[in-house]
């Protein structure tokens, strides 16, 4: 083979390899949300802990997490909104109830005594502090995480995730990195994730 054979075949590997690439990323970049990477339906939910509506879909997350097991990912997200006096500090409670590996109950009770502390224009820290124990949290250390500047800032990290990728209100679902539009009902999401499934 001539020098200038495999100079021009060096050529057209590398022009491959970099048209290759180009549209590798330029799909990973279509992406809206993460994407589980082991095959299965990823959902991605940004949510306010404060936020009625988040309250109202819990249920249904819940129940759809139960039927499809290690079919499907299901990830919660912050994003505290603005307009709820208390949404921060309570996302700031569920990442502190994590810390001693409670997280999931924190959601729950916060969620179900949503109503005695949503709304309030005065802080609820000391609700939060009743709700961590009736979880069965040390009180002292979760007080403490509660001042924690890394709990914080991990809950605005995901604020600021949410709003790059469109996220205005909340719930917000993503499903295979695709926003979820329509009501976020049971039976909707359901639907939504047994197309996936179907793929």
């Amino acid at each position: 083979m001539s020098k200038n054979a495999r100079l021009s075949l060096i050529i057209v590997a590398v022009v491959a390899v970099v048209v290759a690439g180009f549209f590798l990323f330029s799909r990973n970049d279509t992406t809206a949300a993460p994407q589980s990477s082991d095959g299965k339906v990823s959902v991605v939910e940004y949510l306010d802990v404060e936020c009625p509506s988040c309250r109202a879909a819990y249920p249904g997350v819940e129940k759809l997490k139960s039927e499809y097991g290690d079919r499907v990912t299901f990830a919660i997200k912050h994003f505290p909104l603005p307009m709820h006096r208390n949404a921060e500090l309570a996302a700031i409670a569920v990442e502190a109830a994590d810390v001693q590996g409670k997280k999931d109950a924190m959601f729950k009770a916060l969620f179900d005594s949503q109503q005695e502390w949503g709304g309030q224009q005065t802080s609820q820290r000391a609700a939060f502090v009743g709700v961590a124990q009736q979880v069965g949290l040390d009180t002292a250390a979760f007080e403490k995480a509660l001042d924690d500047p890394a709990l914080r800032d991990r809950v605005l990290a995901s604020r600021t995730e949410g709003s790059k990728l469109g996220v205005q209100g909340t719930p917000t679902f993503f499903i295979n990195g695709t926003k979820f539009s329509g009501a976020p009902s049971y039976d909707n999401l359901k639907a939504a994730i047994d197309r996936e499934l179907a793929k």
